[in-house]
């Protein structure tokens, strides 16, 4: 019997076995495997391990994407991680590469995909508290939402949970530098039920803006001549 010959269910059954790319280069072989490929109930889980996997055709965004993860392990991790005002111009043009690509992609999550059900972020430092309130809204079904090493997350995130979170059963928000302990007071006590995380986040030091930062050298410098 030939591959093509199978039924829809069994099809769908071998593709799932596939990575993104095996899937798309399979897909290519005849109208009836390019069908299966486009088909959305194979699409209901996405991992991505860089943002660069994001920019590719090897996949489809649609209402039945439920599960959704991009986690970012590279070294070149920590450049996203340095605050703007401290990279130097070869670390801005790196970051201008992807500064919105996992952002602009997250957009197409929030306008495709509201029946996501789970978001895991890691090492997307790009990524802003005013994109986490969109998906919120966006997705109202979202009952897992775990963000790490993620370093524009801020208490705001917090916040959004408690306005827009109603589904939300878990939360992480580990070595999230810009947590605060006040922030997650506040969210434990608005939304006992929701499991929260938080490892080192509170714990961490804090960005802070350059004003401040030249303010605080200042006083020092005073206080070295006294």
């Amino acid at each position: 019997m030939h591959i093509t010959q199978l039924n829809r269910e069994c099809l769908l059954h071998l593709f799932s076995f596939l990575d993104k790319n095996s899937r798309k280069n399979l897909a290519k072989t005849c109208p009836r495997l390019l069908e299966v490929f486009q088909d959305p109930l194979l699409w209901s889980l996405l991992n991505f391990h860089s943002p660069v996997e994001l920019k590719k055709d090897n996949f489809l965004l649609g209402p039945a994407l439920k599960y959704l993860s991009i986690c970012w392990y590279s070294e070149r991790v920590k450049v996203c991680n340095i605050e703007d005002w401290m990279k130097n111009s070869f670390q801005k043009d790196f970051c201008n590469r992807h500064e919105h690509t996992v952002s602009d992609f997250l957009l197409d999550v929030c306008n495709r995909c509201p029946n996501l059900l789970s978001l895991t972020l890691s090492g997307c430092g790009h990524v802003t508290d005013e994109c986490i309130l969109l998906l919120l809204r966006s997705c109202p079904k979202l009952r897992t939402l775990k963000l790490e090493n993620c370093v524009r997350i801020t208490d705001r995130t917090l916040q959004a949970v408690t306005l827009h979170g109603a589904s939300l059963q878990t939360l992480h928000v580990d070595f999230c530098r810009n947590i605060t302990q006040a922030g997650l007071q506040t969210l434990r006590e608005k939304c006992p039920s929701v499991l929260l995380r938080a490892e080192r986040s509170a714990n961490m030091i804090p960005d802070s803006q350059p004003d401040r930062k030249l303010t605080l050298e200042k006083a020092s410098r005073k206080l070295v001549q006294l």
